[in-house]
């Protein structure tokens, strides 16, 4: 691992444990090694956090209404303070964040790319400003994003689908100096839209010490498990019909652990397809009773229609525990190794689905190989070690990224005040931001000490 002489400063805006959400789950999970290689602060806007994080480092409560950029330095040595705000889809952990990020300079860490959701959501609960809102789907998408700004307050058109034609994500760029992504599509879709520096980092997980693919039943039910958020994109209705057409051939039983987004509408749809007896809700679980079912589960469905680049700490999750996962087709589910999970086209799900079934129970075999596979590129790619030493390296960048993103959003303004921009005015821009900061081009710098492949782009 590369030495530093000083350690940036980093102030961590995220949700906490014992916060019902991954994002606060994955922060504690890589505290240790994050708290090393920086001289780090957390904060939260919840009243209350885990006090077993301050052994690290100092946490601190924040007034996202209130905070200003001068309320976050500590003061002392260092090579400057990056504030690294988290993103994500819930209104219940994120719209404070949402109402920070319009005020307050600092890095996205973009765990969502569509937050349709968080926004709708945080409006009808007051918790985000419907002009806002609205100001901003017209600035990044224009007259149709003004339009579906309306059809989603007015209650026309669900979230879901304004998600699909406008993400959302532009919304959190007003005030950034650069975006950290977790997945090569969503680093993408923010290059498309801002000349921001972006990051790319593979999401981090600490791979337990020993892995529990040998405590999995050879012989009696086989064991199917789904968690996290359910939302309607999880698909967990498709799955639910899947069982109904082999709950005669096959013995199973599925353990649903998180929060489903309407369980009395899933609780009916289980009774509807006679699965009453094989499947249970169980609601949010502590994270010992999760890991232990995903030590006995021999399948765990992790599926997404539509996905919106967003990278999956579920996933990390169940290749810890060395269990196989079929995932959708598509995004970065799509671009994993072919050996490290089961993929299915969203186009012929349900085949794929009873298919994939039928297969496992007839040898369960495949779906420990899968599960190997799986662990195997945890432990190479997602160490919080490797993560910790990437987020010091874009803390250290804040400063010249801050005054990039200002030369930046200045040439924009200048070019969108023009009505015919001249080419030689925008040469001029273009080189001067070149100058600043190499905005024009991808910058690839390798860290000694870590894996071979960039830690950002």
């Amino acid at each position: 691992m590369m030495a530093r002489a000083v350690k940036p400063r980093v102030h961590w805006v995220s949700p906490l444990p014992p916060a019902e959400t991954d994002i606060g789950h994955y922060t504690a999970r890589i505290l240790p090694e994050l708290a090393e290689a920086t001289e780090l602060t957390l904060w939260t806007d919840a009243p209350r956090w885990d006090r077993a994080l301050e052994k690290h480092c100092p946490v601190r409560q924040l007034d996202p209404d209130g905070m200003l950029p001068r309320d976050f330095p500590r003061g002392g040595r260092g090579q400057g303070d990056a504030v690294f705000v988290h993103i994500g889809n819930s209104w219940v952990y994120h719209s404070g964040f949402l109402r920070l990020v319009q005020r307050i300079p600092s890095i996205i860490v973009l765990h969502d790319l569509a937050i349709q959701e968080l926004c709708n959501e945080a409006v009808l609960n007051d918790r985000f400003d419907a002009g806002t809102y609205r100001d901003g789907m017209a600035r990044w998408y224009g007259a149709e994003g003004a339009r579906l700004a309306s059809g989603l307050l007015d209650g026309q058109i669900p979230p879901l689908d304004v998600a699909m034609q406008a993400p959302g994500f532009e919304l959190t760029l007003s005030r950034a100096i650069s975006v950290l992504a977790h997945t090569p599509a969503a680093y993408e879709a923010t290059e498309a839209r801002s000349v921001l520096p972006a990051y790319l980092l593979d999401l981090p997980f600490r791979p337990s010490a020993q892995t529990p693919s040998e405590r999995r039943p050879e012989a009696g039910p086989l064991r199917f498990a789904q968690f996290g958020y359910i939302g309607p994109n999880r698909r967990l209705e498709a799955v639910l019909e899947a069982l109904s057409a082999v709950r005669d051939d096959i013995d199973f039983v599925f353990d649903i652990m998180g929060n489903v987004w309407d369980p009395h509408y899933i609780q009916g749809r289980i009774e509807d397809l006679d699965l009453a007896e094989r499947v249970k809700i169980h609601g949010f679980v502590d994270e010992p009773v999760l890991d232990a079912c995903l030590a006995q589960a021999h399948l765990v469905f992790n599926l997404r229609y539509p996905t919106m680049g967003e990278a999956s700490g579920s996933q990390l999750r169940i290749w810890n525990a060395s269990a196989a996962a079929v995932v959708s087709d598509l995004g970065w589910y799509g671009s994993l190794p072919d050996e490290t999970v089961f993929k299915i086209p969203h186009a012929d799900e349900q085949a794929a689905l009873i298919a994939l079934l039928r297969n496992l129970a007839a040898d369960r075999s495949i779906g420990a190989a899968i599960g190997r596979a799986g662990r195997a590129r945890l432990e190479a790619r997602h160490t919080p070690a490797r993560y910790a030493e990437g987020i010091a390296h874009v803390a250290a960048q804040a400063a010249g990224d801050a005054r990039s993103a200002l030369l930046a959003r200045s040439a924009s303004g200048v070019l969108a005040r023009s009505p015919d921009p001249q080419p030689l005015l925008q040469a001029r821009l273009a080189r001067h931001l070149a100058d600043e900061a190499a905005l024009t081009g991808a910058l690839l710098i390798q860290m000694s000490g870590i894996l071979d492949d960039p830690f950002y782009i």
